[in-house]
């Protein structure tokens, strides 16, 4: 695991511990090609320089968000509120945490994509890559 994600981790509480651990291996085993660091001051994965999936502690829990989520049509997964694609979940116990849902998730992360790389320099308009 990255150095200064598991130091991300090791901060947190033993509880979310276990659930950024849990799920940074996870993101790690299925997106093995990404790079991944942290971002906005979280742990974030790209593929290809575009921001895929990433988690960070909220109060009162460890939230795992997808950037192109809403695309995914995933009940769990709720969809975020501003003008972005993006999808998350909370969890607030590592016995929360669906393995087979999880790897779906990332699965589809790999396969459905938008543009969130190039977002800044199209002044904020979304295009679809995969």
């Amino acid at each position: 695991m990255n150095k200064e994600i598991q130091a991300y981790n090791d901060l947190q509480s033993t509880e979310d511990q276990e659930i950024c651990n849990l799920l940074a291996g996870e993101i790690d085993k299925s997106l093995h090609e990404a790079e991944n660091k942290i971002w906005h001051r979280h742990p974030v994965w790209f593929l290809d320089g575009n921001p895929i999936v990433g988690y960070s502690k909220l109060k009162g829990c460890v939230r795992l968000m997808f950037w192109s989520g809403a695309s995914f049509e995933e009940e769990q997964l709720k969809i975020g509120t501003g003008k972005f694609k993006d999808a998350s979940i909370p969890y607030t116990s590592v016995s929360q945490i669906n393995l087979s849902d999880l790897k779906r998730w990332l699965e589809k992360s790999r396969e459905i994509q938008w543009d969130y790389k190039n977002v800044v320099k199209r002044k904020g308009v979304l295009i679809r890559l995969n």
